[in-house]
């Protein structure tokens, strides 16, 4: 099972300047590299100031590329509806280039319409941009020369410099969150990436019978790839992270219930009173992963043989209240006392 680190770059101390930020995220991804961690998954996030400095991620995965030797570098996920395509394949060869070959391309449409307003694009178009995106992202990755007549793009006669290192590109993965999306994914055959914040763990199952059961229809190879990205945190004992925890837990959750009220999905709307009223201890029954090496380990194992996950991205500080050391004596942990059971 491959395991990889999901990094939102937040403003984790007060007044904490943007250059601090990003130096202690790359001084993060050098520890992860050093400790074997297998990626580095970064998100897309814009017009929150206060939570995230990561708005251009293929910048920030140029530079975790320069400062690391091995860890593959991954976008979870770029906003395709929010990019223009031949910049996006320009852009992504040539991190793939640089970092020879470590790059991995997550990609969704994203639940939060106020970056679309931000850029001045239609929320209500962000699926036909998604897939018209992607479709044209792939050809010019692979085509000497291509032109395209789209809904909202036209090209003629145009290439994408440089090509990816990879061929024929870098691997895509793709953001699944809305019920019709499952059997569309799993259709078109790419890899999955899934979460929880509202629901469960276990409620994830339904979901990802869709996709697999659509992928063999169409006749893919396998069953189809999935990871999950999971909030989890690591300490010397159960108890120690159950307490270590909590504050940023709960600060989450109360945050992320603000976000998803009057979101553009159905089912995160109907779940938001469920998150405003759950508790610590049914987040630790059914949404996160929190304890001594032991507990983290066999609660793993469980999720890899009831649904079938193929890697883990860790979010390791959810509420981004936990301290930078205390989040990275977890991920030594996780790489140290954890992963060993998985390779």
């Amino acid at each position: 099972m491959e395991f990889g680190w999901y990094h939102e770059i937040h403003r984790q101390k007060p007044g904490q300047s943007d250059a601090d930020a990003f130096e202690q995220a790359l001084q993060q991804a050098e520890a992860a590299d050093r400790w074997g961690l297998d990626g580095f998954w970064l998100a897309e996030i814009h017009q929150q100031a206060d939570r995230s400095v990561v708005s251009a991620p293929l910048s920030v995965a140029m530079a975790v590329a320069c400062r690391t030797k091995r860890i593959k570098v991954g976008t979870a996920v770029q906003v395709l509806p929010l990019t223009h395509p031949l910049r996006l394949a320009e852009e992504t060869a040539t991190v793939d280039q640089i970092s020879g070959g470590r790059l991995m391309l997550g990609v969704g449409r994203s639940g939060n319409p106020r970056g679309y307003r931000a850029y001045g694009v239609d929320y209500g178009e962000s699926r036909e941009r998604f897939y018209e995106t992607l479709d044209i992202l792939v050809k010019m990755w692979t085509q000497d020369e291509m032109s395209y007549q789209g809904k909202f793009h036209t090209f003629e006669n145009v290439r994408a410099v440089p090509r990816p290192f990879q061929k024929p590109h870098p691997p895509i993965r793709i953001a699944g969150a809305s019920e019709d999306t499952f059997p569309m994914l799993g259709t078109l055959g790419y890899p999955l990436f899934v979460s929880v914040r509202s629901g469960s763990l276990a409620g994830l199952a339904p979901d990802l019978k869709v996709y697999r059961d659509a992928y063999a229809e169409a006749g893919h190879p396998g069953r189809g790839n999935v990871h999950l990205r999971l909030s989890m945190h690591v300490s010397d004992t159960d108890q120690k992270a159950f307490d270590e925890a909590e504050p940023s837990i709960m600060e989450g959750y109360k945050t992320y219930a603000n976000r998803i009220e009057g979101s553009p999905n159905r089912r995160r709307r109907d779940e938001v009173v469920d998150v405003r009223t759950t508790t610590y201890q049914k987040i630790l029954n059914e949404k996160v992963v929190v304890g001594g090496p032991e507990r983290v380990t066999d609660q793993l194992l469980m999720l890899r043989d009831e649904l079938g996950i193929d890697g883990v991205l860790v979010e390791l500080n959810f509420g981004a209240m936990i301290p930078a050391e205390m989040m990275m004596h977890s991920l030594q942990l996780l790489c140290e006392k954890v992963m060993p059971r998985f390779k």
